[in-house]
């Protein structure tokens, strides 16, 4: 199995700028899944699907195989980030993030580097900007009486 070393270390790097990018806007807004872990995930991602496409290539499996491991691992990851109370359910978007932090890491790990950077952004875009988007929401339905699934107007 011969990997060209520089095209895919290039393709760990991608990975882990675009990682931290998403990680550092969940570091500054103080979310569980930070810097280190989302560059983790990103990196590992691109790694095992690198790892995958040289495995294929010289005949000793299939990258498809590899891809759908990615997916479960992160699966389980993701859900360990979800905690649940009685009225309340935390940690989803950390999980969401997790689960398309790794698909980033693919995506730059098979050379995709464009999609990889363009998700990013999308994703990036999301976390910042639905925020405010969802707060003014929650004001409007709070002020007609209208409240979430098990929310009982602030009563516990």
């Amino acid at each position: 199995m011969e990997i060209d070393t520089q095209l895919f270390v290039t393709r760990l790097l991608i990975a882990a700028g675009l990682s931290a990018a998403i990680g550092l806007e969940r570091e500054y807004h103080q979310k569980p899944a930070g810097l280190r872990t989302n560059m983790l995930i990103g990196i590992g991602s691109a790694l095992f699907t690198v790892l995958s496409i040289a495995f294929s290539h010289a005949q000793q499996g299939t990258s498809d195989r590899v891809a759908a491991q990615i997916a479960t691992g992160i699966g389980f990851l993701g859900a360990g980030a979800i905690l649940r109370s009685e009225h309340s359910i935390h940690g989803l978007t950390t999980a969401a993030t997790v689960w398309v932090n790794a698909a980033i890491g693919m995506a730059a790990g098979a050379g995709a580097k464009g999609l990889a950077a363009a998700t990013t952004l999308v994703t990036l875009v999301v976390l910042a900007v639905l925020p405010p988007i969802e707060g003014f929401f929650e004001r409007w339905a709070e002020r007609r009486g209208v409240f979430r699934h098990g929310d009982h107007g602030g009563q516990k």
